[in-house]
């Protein structure tokens, strides 16, 4: 039972949230009155045209959008402390496809405990406006102590990280400069399958390297986010390109043939972790959202539907919801609603389990990834036109997206617990278990968020907090009580799951 339901996971909350992608720049730019700040970031021109397979002279258009792409392309890397276990770029490719050592785990674990005046890890960034905010995956600036920004002409910065986001892997990062060369956010929806693209970054060490291919594909959902449980509510819908992406190139541009941005090169498919043919950017809509809303408001803002929904085009978990809950689903196109989450705005509106959805505003849903992109241009409070499907007749309501606490405003991080400041949750610990390892205090770590700033110190799940700022603690009110409307240095004593002690400590947000 349990395993089928962990199969069925997929079906829980849709994640279907805000902070994910805007659903082309006129719709999202009319969004609110505070365009100025939210446009802040440089679109295209609307009427941008993308080359075709048959584009004459594409060789000359490769070379002007390389010259333009390039110079806007940085390394980014990551230096992390002796303790880290393992580097943030080499990690995502190894867990997500493959080791290309061969299996040899304890090699590559040493090898990866670099020096702290080396890098533990080197990936790709894009700068997107002339005063040095550079967009980036969230796992290639994940763990670090120190990120250090070195542009194309080999001058090198010390960058701040402004914000990230492990939902869609996107990172805003900012360093102090000014007349730098960036690139412009393009309509990623305007792109088509065929027309030709160029992938930029820095693979396996070469920097600067340029790539093209085509777009094989859109609106791709592969399941990477999720898998390795720091993406509570991941959301994917990736452009497929088969131009050459490899370790290094995540974090950089995927660009058309006037060098405008259309994604974030972020994953390749592949049995070794090398590039065999298959590359995944985040497209630009949904980059943009995430860099806006980290910009404006310090966090994302994410609206949900609040339903529990099964994707009716993927014929494995139809047959498996059939089996467990004595169903006949047919595989085909649409999102079943499965069920509803706590305070849901869907089942305020109207909407009943065996719904089919079929279309968000005027945005087709076929399947989950569809589904997940059309909200995630929402934040909390925003409508939406849902149209479904009951009973073989088809109807449309309207929806008010709520956020995971069913509230419809958005937040800023002076709004959030403090649990949520700091990235972690807290279950007690047991007297026996006090008893039998000679604790007189004691919380567990749980959902420790990737990025926050538990995890900047070496939290992870399961690691045993026993003082903050010299109190014990033996609840999550306690940690609560301790740090609410505190400010200044944090100081926490923890053990690890071998029994070490430690003390260290962050600034509080």
């Amino acid at each position: 039972m349990k395993s089928t339901l962990k199969k069925l996971l997929p079906f829980a909350v849709v994640g279907v949230i805000s902070g994910a992608t805007t659903v082309g720049a006129i719709q999202y730019l009319g969004h609110s009155s505070n365009n100025g700040d939210q446009s802040y970031f440089t679109a295209s021109a609307p009427n941008t045209s993308f080359a075709g397979m048959n584009t004459g002279a594409v060789g000359d258009d490769f070379v002007k959008a390389a010259k333009t792409t390039v110079p806007a392309v940085v390394t980014i890397k990551n230096y992390q402390s002796r303790t880290a276990s393992r580097a943030s770029e080499q990690d995502l490719f190894d867990f997500f496809f493959g080791d290309p050592f061969g299996g040899r785990g304890q090699q590559k674990q040493k090898q990866q405990q670099a020096p702290d005046n080396m890098p533990s890890g080197m990936g790709s960034g894009v700068i997107i406006s002339p005063d040095g905010y550079i967009i980036s995956n969230n796992h290639v600036v994940a763990g670090a102590n120190k990120l250090e920004v070195v542009l194309s002409n080999k001058k090198s910065y010390i960058a701040t990280l402004v914000g990230t986001d492990p939902n869609t892997d996107i990172s805003l990062l900012k360093i102090e400069e000014k007349g730098l060369p960036y690139l412009n956010f393009a309509n990623s929806d305007n792109i088509e399958v065929g027309q030709w693209v160029l992938a930029v970054g820095n693979p396996l060490g070469l920097n600067s390297t340029v790539t093209a291919g085509i777009v094989s594909a859109k609106g791709r959902g592969i399941g990477i986010l999720g898998s390795q449980g720091k993406a509570a509510n991941p959301i994917e819908s990736f452009i497929q390109t088969d131009a050459a992406i490899n370790p290094g190139n995540s974090g950089g541009a995927l660009v058309n043939t006037n060098g405008e941005l259309i994604g974030i090169n972020s994953a390749i498919q592949s049995t070794t972790g090398y590039y065999q043919g298959y590359g995944f950017a985040v497209p630009a809509n949904l980059a943009r959202k995430i860099v806006e809303d980290i910009k404006k408001f310090g966090i994302v803002q994410r609206g949900f539907l609040g339903v529990q929904s099964l994707d009716l085009s993927n014929d494995q978990l139809v047959a498996s919801y059939n089996k467990q809950f004595k169903t006949n689903l047919k595989v085909g196109s649409g999102v079943y609603v499965t069920g509803f989450g706590e305070k849901s705005g869907a089942e305020d509106a109207g909407l009943k389990k065996g719904d089919i959805i079929t279309k968000i505003d005027n945005y087709e849903i076929t399947d989950f990834a569809d589904l997940s992109m059309s909200i995630g241009s929402k934040r909390p409070g925003d409508r939406v036109q849902l149209t479904y499907r009951r009973d073989g007749k088809e109807s449309t309501t309207t929806v008010t997206l709520k956020d995971q606490k069913g509230g419809t405003s958005t937040k800023t991080k002076a709004d959030l617990s403090v649990t949520e400041k700091i990235g972690s949750e807290f279950d007690p610990l047991t007297e026996r278990f006090k008893t039998e390892y000679g604790l007189t205090s004691g919380v567990v770590a749980k959902n420790v968020s990737e990025g926050s700033e538990m995890a900047k110190i070496g939290i992870v799940d399961n690691y045993i907090i026993i003082e903050v700022n010299g109190k014990p603690v033996n609840s999550q009110k306690d940690v609560e009580k301790i740090l609410d409307k505190y400010q200044g240095n944090v100081q926490v004593k923890f053990v690890d799951d071998y029994g070490r002690m430690y003390t260290k400590g962050f600034k509080m947000p």
